[in-house]
């Protein structure tokens, strides 16, 4: 479905058992679900967690635990919770086969209602694609808009030529209905931008209004392997990259000789505005960032407007960025902090943050060798609610596989982290973080478990 993850093909030193748990994951690409595939891999790892959290516990940081909330609700993979921002204290959960529901805040669930179904549109075909997110327009209070975020199959003779690809992404906006605030009005379906993807994985998918009122969609690099059409450095496709869109504008736009009217604006301060019109060979406008494998889960930190990123790695390294315009973060020439690919001799690249490994033996090499072992990472939240003082600026972020959540603080003027460590170790398969109105965190779990985050 979403963490779209290739753990390592090309890395023949493994043991059958771990090649065997790369390769049955329908999470993180290559990945098997650890609470019922090979139980003696989990228990190394997690041994190797614990003790690496326990040497690195000099960093001050605070424990947190999960508090079970909406515990009637039943469906598994939830992908997204969000608050709609009209003061109704109504919660809307994602999930990846197709369906919103829309809850009380605060409630247990039980009176659910179904906001939102295009399952009959089976966007769910493959492990990473589904219906990924939900975003409300800044005025929604007033316009009732938002965009969601899912997937579908191309009809086979409709194809995009000339590579041919299979699938697409759609980004859409809607409105609510106007007899009843609990429903969507699917007949009030406005496509933005549709994106063609090679391959079933590497999807990205979060929808997310910024600071600056502006649409922010990131996309994986297209999927397989390898990123094999060098998607992540190429700025003539949208893989690979953060964008950045107008909702509330059209631009026209040329490509080549032809002239169209997009479906929404471009911002006059992304990165490549001013490039040559070069048609679909040229720089794409609508560009924020560049060089993401596949960013699954980014925020904005509420109190400063940073935007963080949780990158997922391939063979070896799991990353968190700090977002800039026009930073290019290296895939595929690096994974992390580290050599992938070959690429241009002296071309620049924005560091990690934050970065942690596959590998006991590589843990040396990473940025923070202290940091305990992941496959693959899920981009969380800077803490900014009421509910736990102690854990006031400290970025929170885990790991799919082994349901780690860990935490850090980023000293801005310095730009560094000051600490990190280990929150918390937990047996489930972490999904997704999210946030509510009130600067609350969340972790979304794959067996339909949903939790907020609170002090021990």
């Amino acid at each position: 479905m979403f963490v779209a993850r290739s753990l390592p093909d090309n890395h023949r030193d493994e043991s059958a058992e771990c090649a065997a748990l790369h390769r049955q994951n329908i999470f993180c690409r290559n990945r098997a679900p650890w609470p019922n595939v090979f139980p003696r891999m989990k228990s190394l790892l997690l041994l190797a967690a614990l003790s690496l959290g326990l040497t690195a516990g000099a960093q001050p940081l605070p424990q947190i635990t999960l508090k079970p909330v909406l515990t009637q609700l039943t469906d598994e993979r939830p992908v997204w919770l969000s608050e709609a921002p009209d003061g109704t204290g109504r919660f809307f959960v994602v999930y990846q086969a197709g369906k919103i529901l829309v809850v009380k805040k605060g409630s247990d669930g039980s009176h659910a209602k179904v906001f939102f179904d295009i399952t009959d549109r089976e966007p769910n075909f493959d492990n990473e694609d589904g219906l990924l997110s939900i975003a409300f327009h800044p005025g929604f209070a007033t316009n009732h808009l938002f965009y969601v975020y899912y997937n579908q199959k191309n009809p086979d003779d409709q194809h995009t030529q000339p590579l041919n690809f299979p699938y697409r992404s759609v980004i859409s906006e809607f409105k609510v209905s106007a007899t009843n605030a609990d429903q969507a009005d699917l007949t009030s379906e406005r496509i933005l931008l549709q994106v063609q993807q090679p391959f079933g994985n590497h999807k990205g998918g979060e929808l997310l209004f910024g600071p600056d009122g502006y649409l922010y969609l990131g996309l994986g690099d297209g999927g397989a392997a390898d990123d094999p059409f060098n998607s992540g450095q190429n700025v003539a496709t949208l893989l690979a990259k953060m964008l950045r869109i107008d909702v509330n504008t059209r631009t026209a736009h040329a490509f080549g000789d032809s002239h169209r009217v997009l479906e929404y604006g471009i911002p006059r301060d992304n990165p490549f505005v001013h490039e040559p019109n070069m048609g679909e060979r040229g720089a794409r406008r609508e560009i924020y960032a560049l060089g993401l494998r596949n960013p699954w889960r980014y925020s904005f930190d509420r109190d400063t407007g940073d935007l963080w990123i949780g990158d997922v790695g391939q063979d070896l390294w799991e990353e968190v960025d700090l977002g800039v315009k026009g930073g290019n973060y290296g895939w595929n020439v690096r994974e992390g902090a580290h050599h992938f690919k070959p690429g241009p001799p002296g071309a620049q690249y924005l560091e990690p943050v934050m970065e942690y490994t596959h590998r006991e033996n590589l843990r040396a090499e990473g940025l923070y060798p202290d940091h305990s072992l992941g496959l693959c990472v899920i981009g969380g939240y800077v803490y900014r609610g009421k509910s736990f003082p102690a854990l006031n600026g400290i970025y929170i972020y885990g790991d799919y596989n082994l349901g780690t959540i860990w935490g850090f603080r980023y000293d801005r003027a310095a730009a560094k982290v000051t600490a990190h460590g280990q929150l918390l170790q937990q047996p489930d398969n972490l999904c997704s973080f999210a946030e509510d109105a009130d600067g609350e965190v969340y972790a979304l779990m794959q067996d339909g478990k949903i939790f907020q985050l609170t002090a021990p």
